[in-house]
């Protein structure tokens, strides 16, 4: 079975990365959502709401393409993350090039952690690229439509979040 590996923080999951998903889950068998905890970053919405959210628009997805989608929260390293889960692949998507010097990096350190898994990288779709999770949380903050970059359900959950009404 081969089983890749999709993480982020995914604070809040955008179309963006239902798209990537998709995509991805057309190369495996299994795609594990790595959840990233990263309090670092100090999520807008916390742990069990980001899996509660991605496991409600994967679900979608998997009954579409017929693989299996799983939430997999993760705290530590990328590679462990990955041996953890049995994945032979890890799924990145790409906005531009300021996206690729990072990954770049990310793949150089992880092969020499562990050159069996393999890092597949995925280009955003045209329409896609802009979209960040960062920037769709402000905009949502300052009063802007939020609904090309999000689904109905994470928009809902993120006006909610942020005390505004739809």
């Amino acid at each position: 079975m081969r089983v890749g590996l999709y993480p982020g923080t995914f604070d809040p999951i955008t179309i963006g990365h239902i798209d990537i998903i998709r995509r991805a889950s057309a190369l495996v068998d299994k795609l594990v959502i790595g959840v990233a905890i990263n309090r670092d970053k100090g999520p807008l919405f916390n742990l069990e709401e980001r899996v509660d959210m991605i496991e409600a628009e994967c679900a979608k997805l998997s009954a579409e393409t017929g693989t299996e989608i799983v939430a997999h929260p993760f705290e530590n390293l990328l590679i462990d993350c990955a041996r953890d889960v049995g994945a032979q692949i890890i799924v990145r998507g790409l906005r531009a090039v300021a996206d690729f010097e990072y990954e770049f990096q990310m793949v150089g350190m992880n092969r020499a952690l562990d050159s069996s898994v393999e890092t597949v990288f995925l280009m955003a779709e045209a329409r896609h690229q802009a979209i960040a999770s960062k920037l769709v949380k402000e905009i949502a903050r300052l009063d802007g439509d939020v609904s090309k970059f999000v689904t109905p359900l994470v928009k809902d959950r993120l006006l909610e979040r942020l005390g505004k009404t739809a």
